[in-house]
């Protein structure tokens, strides 16, 4: 089973988020993207960001409704850049109904490699960018009546591999989330978290592998108990449920969206 990107088929969808107005993080490429066209294809505006523009263009060029879409390019691990996109955002979309922690990065490697700043820079792209996004987008769900947040954390985060500085951080967001919802379940904020297993994205790292060493790749696939890797729609399929009024009963909680894999890379552990 493979992936062939974002099915621009779902912009014809139920408009269960008519007239909401979301935002997403890194929504230009992989799950970002796929969650950015399932909102859209529902109905709601969407605010989304990205470290650069030329994909941002191409996601409003392929859209069928680009006036729904708000974009900027920014970084989010920028604590100013961060906060002003999001008063932006609500500014164009005229408030916020729910959001998404979707960018996230990892740097270095192994703990004899891993530099201060690889563990500083993971941190702060994973952990310090969510915590932010929920503080600043806080006042604006406030005075939607409250609404969900989506943080996207990883498998990794429970799941023990290498580097030690991506699993740290996708744990300190899992734990992250439990905490928040309890803090701003009075506002009627809920927060989940949603846990991907390793998705086949196109041009990504497990799509390269699948094409360029094929014999490594079904070894990999044998970590997943039904031979497959996770689809990226299949996890924004679940993190739209979230989003939505019919998890209204759901908060503090991680979701995974594994297929039972077992080691989150193929060196194990």
């Amino acid at each position: 089973m493979t992936s062939t990107g974002p099915d621009e088929t779902r912009e014809a969808g139920t408009g269960r988020f008519r007239g909401r107005r979301m935002m997403v993080t890194g929504g230009s490429r992989g799950l970002g993207e796929h969650i950015v066209r399932l909102l859209l294809s529902e109905g709601a505006k969407v605010a989304t960001c990205a470290r650069k523009q030329e994909p941002l263009e191409a996601l409003r060029r392929s859209i069928s409704s680009p006036e729904a879409l708000f974009a900027q390019t920014l970084d989010v691990s920028v604590p100013e850049l961060l906060e002003r996109f999001v008063d932006d955002a609500a500014t164009a979309l005229g408030g916020l109904d729910g959001v998404v922690a979707c960018a996230g990065s990892a740097r270095g490697r192994g703990i004899d490699e891993a530099t201060a700043q690889d563990w500083s820079a993971t941190w702060e792209m994973n952990v310090g960018h969510a915590a932010r996004l929920v503080a600043s987008s806080a006042p604006h769900l406030r005075e939607a009546g409250g609404g969900p947040v989506v943080v996207v954390a990883s498998i990794s985060g429970w799941k023990p591999g290498p580097q030690a500085q991506y699993g740290a951080a996708k744990a300190a967001q899992i734990h992250m989330v439990s905490s928040l919802a309890r803090e701003l379940a009075v506002d009627g904020i809920r927060v989940n978290a949603v846990s991907p297993g390793s998705m086949l994205i196109p041009g990504k790292r497990w799509d390269r592998m699948r094409r360029e060493d094929p014999v490594a790749f079904d070894r990999f696939r044998a970590e997943f108990p039904g031979g497959d890797l996770v689809q990226p729609e299949e996890v924004a399929d679940v993190i739209a449920f979230l989003l939505s009024e019919e998890s209204r009963g759901v908060t503090g909680t991680n979701i995974p969206v594994d297929k039972g894999q077992n080691a989150p890379t193929p060196d194990g552990y």
